[in-house]
């Protein structure tokens, strides 16, 4: 219920994306932002500067018919001209349409259409995923590169060129803070993606809680790893922006190739990150490959998954802390992140190791709760399991026009809720651990088994690179976890799965433990970088009822 009490005195000022850079240019005009150029070249510049050429950038909108409320997309890595954009085009009202590169075509272009946008930027370099955008809508191509743009069959405007001829001034309008800013679709796991449209006070409201949970300041270095095509880059670049940190933009990089990414931490001298496990695994078998060992001091959330203890502490040995944190596109991210609380600190160093994999506790401003499946809510006890649902002012309330909104938000007499779909419990101190997907989970013989925990047990193996565990239908026991293991290159071909069966008998009842474990190459992804469980589930099928495997004991 809400009441209107008495009438304050205070200002009524309207929450604005831009107002952001507008602080930084101000009271840290001469911190640098640097970014890596496709050639391996640095970029340099300054906030004031930035705010000058997203000033010019803004002219230039306006004169290309850019209204309020237009949806433009971009599809880029991670620049200083997509940070440009990120505050130009909600700058004057429009929405930044963020574009996942490594979506389907068919995918790209629903969220084109879907959206409604009008006018796309995109980098040099991928040029070549906007020729079915072109082909199946009218819109304008900006091209953000370093020189003349390449000729294509279509017509294309350059990103410089438009500056160039811009006034470096421009008069910000004031956006009424509950207006889109940007919009992003979720990866579409299952069905076609959903649109999540982000309002400017909400990201306003998370970065600032961002830059309490990351602790940031104007000392230090922030790099922007997660890619800025989706969930907003997870938005710490703002939080960094308003601390009037130093930003460092690495540009494209790729999980074969850690070298350009470990080069520019050591060159920058970051502090400050964020990345999924699938970044920081390759990153930490890159670094021990390294002589002489490299350190460094670095505070690093980590998301998307619940990152393996092995990598956790293989990580730290190098000087970056992983601090694991819970999002999601649907809350801008940024739900809890992990810390110890003080009446913990006499735990053993083995027992604070086990709490640093869970979820932790959610930040300011952010509620949750775990129900059943009629939507009661359940007791924290650590042991309960249910769906965890949230809510917030940076937490969506609906989908763009969408009919799943429907199933996906539990109302009661306190308001709305998402559901998450992820199975959790909360304990007696409002730690949150993510037990797993709903869809994920395993159910054998009744009882239901953990993929996360049997994944990140086998990753803790010395041998073992990567594991996915999926439920496979069994015959008897209606599903029976599969191990899929990529091993280490340099056990590749003398690891055995006695090894791994031996290793999971040290933590998991003899029922909990995979039947059969498949040693592979890689295991198939998601655009997000999440094992595709989907994928595997569906090629590994049958796997147990063709091999007419007995009945478990």
């Amino acid at each position: 219920m809400m009441v209107k009490g008495f009438p304050s005195t205070m200002m009524e000022y309207e929450l604005n994306v831009i107002d952001m850079l507008k602080y930084a240019a101000k009271y840290f005009p001469t911190r640098e932002i640097a970014s890596r150029k496709l050639d391996g070249s640095i970029f340099r510049y300054n906030y004031s500067e930035a705010l000058k050429r997203v000033s010019r950038l803004a002219n230039a909108l306006e004169s290309l018919g850019v209204k309020v409320g237009d949806r433009i997309g971009v599809i880029s890595w991670n620049t200083y001209r997509f940070y440009e954009l990120y505050f130009g085009i909600p700058g004057i009202g429009a929405v930044l349409l963020q574009m996942n590169l490594r979506l389907h075509p068919e995918e790209l272009i629903y969220v084109a259409k879907h959206s409604g946008a009008r006018m796309f930027f995109v980098d040099e370099s991928l040029l070549p995923l906007v020729i079915p955008l072109v082909e199946a809508l009218k819109a304008k191509i900006v091209v953000m590169s370093n020189g003349k743009p390449p000729e294509t069959f279509f017509e294309t405007l350059s990103y410089e060129d438009l500056l160039k001829d811009q006034e470096e001034k421009y008069d910000f309008p004031i956006i009424e803070e509950r207006s889109a800013f940007s919009a992003c679709y979720t990866s579409g796991t299952t069905g076609k993606p959903k649109g999540v449209y982000y309002s400017h006070r909400s990201i306003v409201l998370h970065s600032m809680a961002m830059l309490t949970a990351l602790n940031m300041s104007r000392n230090d270095v922030f790099m922007q790893i997660v890619p800025m095509f989706h969930a907003t880059g997870w938005g710490a670049f703002f939080a960094a922006t308003i601390a009037g940190a130093k930003l460092v933009f690495p540009g494209r990089y790729t999980l074969e190739e850690m070298k350009t990414l470990v080069d520019i931490m050591l060159s920058e001298k970051v502090t400050v990150t964020a990345g999924a496990p699938a970044i920081f695994i390759p990153m930490l078998n890159y670094l021990r490959r390294l002589e002489p060992k490299p350190k460094f001091n670095i505070r690093a959330f980590s998301g998307a998954t619940e990152p393996p203890l092995a990598m956790m502490k293989g990580l730290k040995e190098f000087g970056i802390e992983i601090i694991h944190a819970y999002s999601a596109t649907e809350t801008s991210p940024l739900v809890c992140y992990n810390f110890l609380k003080p009446e913990l600190e006499n735990l053993s160093e083995e027992e604070k190791w086990e709490i640093k994999r869970r979820q932790r506790i959610p930040v300011f401003g952010v509620d949750v709760k775990i129900v059943d499946e009629s939507g009661k809510e359940l007791p924290w006890d650590g042991k309960t399991v249910g769906e965890l649902c949230i809510r917030g002012p940076w937490i969506t309330g609906e989908y763009y026009k969408d009919p799943r909104t429907f199933e996906s938000f539990l109302e009661d007499e306190t308001g709305r809720w998402w559901r998450s779909g992820d199975a959790a419990t909360i304990d007696e101190h409002g730690y949150i651990k993510i037990v797993d997907r709903f869809k994920d989970l395993i159910k054998s013989g009744g009882e239901w088994i953990s993929s996360v925990d049997l994944e990140n047990y086998i990753m803790a193996h010395p041998k073992v690179l990567e594991a996915c565990v999926i439920g496979v239908p069994h015959p008897k026991w209606q599903e029976r976890p599969l191990a899929l293991v990529v091993p280490k290159a340099e056990y590749r071909e003398s690891i055995k799965k006695e090894e791994i069966k031996e290793h999971l008998a040290k933590r998991f009842a003899k029922w909990q433990i995979p039947d059969d474990i498949i040693f592979v190459d890689e295991i198939p992804k998601t655009s997000v970088g999440k094992f595709s469980k989907r994928t595997l589930r569906e090629a590994y099928k049958d796997y147990y009822i063709q091999k007419g495997c007995k009945a478990k004991d």
